[in-house]
């Protein structure tokens, strides 16, 4: 079997989309704390392979209420066959009193022929008290279940992108190893993995054990990237929100990961529909951010901040990277980027500053050569050291996460 046909097998439906099951859940799903059914605000719906485009429209009312909303249908969908759901908000005006939640008129409905048997815009049907709507509450790291041979799940964020993030991930999670822990890293950016060439292992491929990837050895790690199969060749990713969370779930969840103390990803920046997705479906310790002292990347590390807090996800601290640089010919010290960002951060949330990383030109050139600071031991080295020991008694300090020996994947 070719590469290319067995990535496929792996990827495709690994249950049938039962269509009738999925119009059964959206004609009995009624919003929450209403009586409005779903089926009135549908104004499309779309299955490809196994993922849903559902568009539905809303009331500024109701905003407070989207994210469950979501969850519920994608956890009901599930159960369908449906992979991934992508909801599609079309916010109207104020409804007039008493009709908070009213369907889109029958003339908006019949003037388009493609919509499935769900958008009849009939009268409501009465709940079947023996088949109540879903009502499930939006999932919570505490609900997430660990993972049999992962110990600790560490996500290294920024708010924004060229902050230096890959780069200390692959650092961090050297150090970390050096430091006697069994390490994996997953490189979740998606749109930009560059773990490959930090590694030097871009353009390798991960063998396929009963439809399960076997991870890729990189210095003793266990290492996945999408880059590794997408080849060597610099093809973009070009993946909607679902489908590129989908991709990375199998990655995480379809992998023969071996016993490890600790699986290190690489969060794409921003704080868009794949973080939140991952933060809310991957068992996780704890983050870490990533930023540099200048305020345009502190005001959208804050946002990862807050973003984590939300989602009941430890931050184990900031990372200052880029603090400052020392010129190789006349030693003079400059912050180009700034100064106190880091302390900034750490004041602001009480969360610890577990050091700062300097502007030196060999970190960027051992990275580019597969040969990141840690393996090469060059001035940074040691700088990497102290953060990975920063970040071990900051998971010391956390409870254990309650593992599941009886999860399958």
């Amino acid at each position: 079997m070719s590469w290319l046909s067995s990535l496929k097998s792996v990827f495709s439906p690994a249950q049938e989309v039962k269509e009738d099951d999925i119009q059964t859940v959206l004609q009995n799903y009624v919003l929450p704390n209403s009586s409005n059914a779903l089926k009135d605000r549908i104004s499309q719906v779309n299955v490809e392979g196994r993922v849903l485009q559902l568009t539905i429209n809303t009331y500024p009312e109701e905003k407070d209420y989207l994210q469950q909303i979501h969850d519920d249908l994608a956890d009901a969908l599930e159960k369908c066959g449906i992979q991934e759901l992508n909801l599609h908000i079309i916010q109207q005006k104020h409804a007039a009193h008493g009709e908070a939640g009213h369907s889109c008129s029958s003339k908006s409905k019949a003037e388009n022929s493609n919509l499935p048997p769900v958008m009849d815009a009939s009268p409501k049907a009465e709940v079947d008290p023996n088949n109540p709507p879903i009502q499930k509450a939006a999932p919570q790291q505490r609900d997430v279940a660990a993972h049999p041979r992962i110990q600790n799940v560490i996500l290294v964020s920024s708010g924004k992108g060229g902050v230096g993030k890959s780069t200390t991930t692959v650092n961090l999670a050297l150090a970390l190893q050096k430091l006697g822990l069994k390490v994996g890293v997953l490189d979740a950016d998606i749109y930009g993995p560059s773990i490959p060439t930090m590694l030097g292992n871009a353009g390798r491929t991960p063998l396929i054990e009963n439809e399960n990837f076997v991870p890729i050895d990189a210095y003793g790690m266990a290492v996945l990237s999408i880059g590794h199969l997408i080849g060597a060749h610099n093809t973009p990713v070009a993946w909607r929100g679902p489908k590129a969370t989908g991709a990375l779930m199998q990655l995480f969840n379809q992998t023969l990961w071996p016993d490890l103390d600790v699986l290190v990803i690489d969060m794409p920046p921003g704080t868009g529909d794949i973080q939140l997705t991952l933060a809310q479906r991957i068992p996780v310790t704890g983050a870490v951010i990533v930023t540099t002292p200048q305020n345009v990347a502190l005001m959208d590390a804050t946002k990862g901040i807050e973003l984590f807090n939300k989602v009941n996800i430890p931050v184990l601290g900031v990372i200052e990277n880029m603090s400052t640089h020392i010129c190789s010919n006349c030693g003079h010290e400059e912050q180009i980027f700034g100064t106190g960002g880091g302390d900034q951060l750490s004041e602001q949330y009480e969360i610890p500053l577990l050091g700062r990383l300097p502007l030196n030109v060999q970190i960027r050139e051992n990275a580019d050569n597969g040969k990141p600071s840690v393996v090469a031991q060059d001035e940074a080295a040691d700088s990497y050291m102290n953060i990975a020991q920063a970040v071990m008694v900051q998971m010391d300090k956390l409870p254990k996460r309650q593992r599941d020996d009886k999860r399958i994947f």
